[in-house]
C-alpha cells in the first residue's frame, strides 16, 4: 500500500509545523491549520469515558458548525490531567484565537501521547507563535504537518483527492495518526479532513459519521480504544461559493469515504509492530452488526493474532474467537478460509491436498491475509481489518515512556 499520497492543496488552508520539545527532540511535534472565515466543522469523538481535555474542548464547542482553527500537538495527550489540563487547552485555544483574529469558540483542539504526565502551556504558545509565522498553503506543509502529528507511527499518513461535483472542481485531503491503542470505539485515532468545497454543517456531520462507519469502525490494531479519538472534518467553500447540490454531496460522501477507507488501512499497515495486514470477512450473520461484532472478535483475539503472527493457519483458534463473541451462529454449518483455501466447512476440518498446503503457505507468507468466515444463520455480511500481534509490539509498548 501507498504510505503518503501526492498532494493537492485544497483551497483556503493554511498549515504551519514546528517543534515545541514538549517531549520529542529534532522533530516538529505541533501542527497549526488556519481557515478562512466561514468554514464548516463536523467532528466525531472518542467514547471512552476518560477523556482528554482537547476532546472535552471541541465538544463544547463544535455544535456552532464553525472553525477558524485548528491546533494539534504529540507526544503529550494531555488526558487525566484535572484543572490543569482544561486551563492548558484554554490557553492554547485563547492563544490561537488571538493570531487568527476569531473568536476562541472557533479554534479546536487535538492531542496524541503519553496519557497522565502533566502538560505546561508555555512551550505550545511559543511553538503557537512560530506556528503562525510560517503558516502557508504549500505542498510541502501538508507532508510536514502528516509527520508533525505522529507518535509511534513509523510513517505519516496523508491522502489527497480531486473530484468532480456540481461542473466544479474540487480537493479533499485527510491526515491521520494511529499505530497503537487503536480499536474502533468510535475513530480510533486522530484524523482530519480538509476540503474545498461548500457544505453546511448538518451536511457535513452526516457525511462524516457515515464515513467512519465504514472506515475507522472497521479497524483493530490491539483493541484497546483511547482517551483522545477525534475525526474532524472542515470544509472552507473556497473552491465555489455556491453549496454542494445533494447530487453534489452523494459525491462528495463517495470520495470522503474512499479517503477514510484509505487512511484506516494505513492505520492498520503501520499497527505496532504489525507485519501482517489481516481483512475478516464474515457472512451468513443475523444482520451486518452481528457480521462486524464477529470480525472483531476474531480481530481482537491475542491468540488468533500471534498465529497469525507465526504464519500459521490455525483455524481452530478462529472458531474458538466466533464462539466466544456471543452472536448467533450455527456450529454445524460453521466454515472458514484462508486466502481463499477451505479449512473448515459445517463445523469440522476439511482435509488438504497438497496443492491446497502450497496455496495456504504462500498465502500465510504474504504480507496481506484474508479470513472468510460464514456463520450460517442468515444474510448479513461486513468486513474488519487488523493486523498480527508480534514480538515488535510487546517491544514497543514495554518501553514506550522509557
Amino acid at each position: 500500500m501507498e504510505k503518503i499520497a501526492k498532494i493537492s492543496v485544497p483551497g483556503g488552508v493554511r498549515l504551519g509545523s514546528v517543534a515545541t520539545g514538549v517531549r520529542y527532540r529534532g522533530r516538529e511535534d505541533l501542527m497549526l491549520a488556519e481557515f478562512p472565515s466561514g468554514t464548516s466543522v463536523a467532528g466525531v469523538f472518542t467514547r471512552s469515558n476518560v477523556q482528554a481535555a482537547p476532546v472535552r474542548w471541541c465538544r463544547r464547542h463544535i455544535g456552532g458548525g464553525r472553525a477558524r482553527g485548528l491546533l494539534v500537538n504529540a507526544g503529550n495527550a494531555n488526558a487525566c490531567t484535572g484543572r490543569q489540563g482544561d486551563a492548558v487547552a484554554k490557553a492554547c485555544a485563547r492563544a490561537v484565537a488571538k493570531r487568527l483574529d476569531c473568536p476562541i469558540s472557533e479554534v479546536l483542539l487535538a492531542s496524541t501521547g503519553v496519557i497522565g504526565e502533566p502538560l505546561e502551556s508555555k512551550p505550545l504558545i511559543k511553538g503557537i507563535e512560530s506556528a503562525y509565522g510560517c503558516l502557508s498553503g504549500n505542498k510541502s506543509r501538508w507532508y510536514e504537518a502528516a509527520r508533525a502529528i505522529v507518535t509511534t507511527d513509523t510513517f505519516p499518513k496523508a491522502v489527497s483527492h480531486r473530484f468532480e461535483a456540481d461542473g466544479a472542481s474540487y480537493v479533499l485531503n485527510g491526515i491521520a495518526k494511529g499505530s497503537g491503542m487503536i480499536a474502533p470505539n468510535m475513530a480510533t485515532m486522530l484524523a482530519f479532513f480538509f476540503t474545498d468545497a461548500k457544505v453546511s454543517k448538518t451536511s457535513l456531520g452526516r457525511l462524516l459519521r457515515n464515513a467512519v462507519e465504514e472506515s475507522f469502525h472497521r479497524i483493530s490494531v490491539d483493541g484497546d480504544s483511547s482517551t483522545n479519538d477525534s475525526v474532524l472534518l472542515f470544509a472552507t467553500g473556497a473552491a465555489s461559493e455556491k453549496p454542494l447540490s445533494s447530487k453534489g454531496l452523494r459525491r462528495f460522501g463517495e470520495v470522503l469515504r474512499k479517503a477514510a477507507g484509505e487512511l484506516a488501512r494505513l492505520i492498520v499497515v503501520d499497527g505496532e509492530g504489525a507485519r501482517k495486514f489481516v481483512t475478516i470477512e464474515v457472512k451468513g450473520a443475523v444482520s451486518k452488526p452481528s457480521a462486524r461484532r464477529v470480525g472483531f472478535a476474531v480481530a481482537n483475539s491475542p491468540l488468533v493474532k500471534t498465529a497469525l503472527s507465526g504464519e500459521d493457519a490455525n483455524w481452530g483458534r478462529i472458531a474458538m474467537a466466533v464462539g466466544k463473541s456471543g452472536e448467533r451462529i450455527d456450529a454445524a454449518r460453521l466454515a472458514i478460509t484462508m486466502g481463499g483455501v477451505t479449512l473448515a466447512r459445517r463445523g469440522a476440518a476439511v482435509v488438504l491436498g497438497g496443492s491446497d498446503k502450497r496455496k495456504l503457505s504462500r498465502h500465510m507468507r504474504a504480507r496481506e491475509i484474508h479470513i472468510g468466515i460464514s456463520l450460517g444463520v442468515g444474510k448479513g455480511v461486513d468486513e474488519v481489518w487488523t493486523c498480527d500481534l508480534s514480538h515488535g509490539y510487546v517491544s514497543i509498548n514495554a518501553n514506550y515512556r522509557s
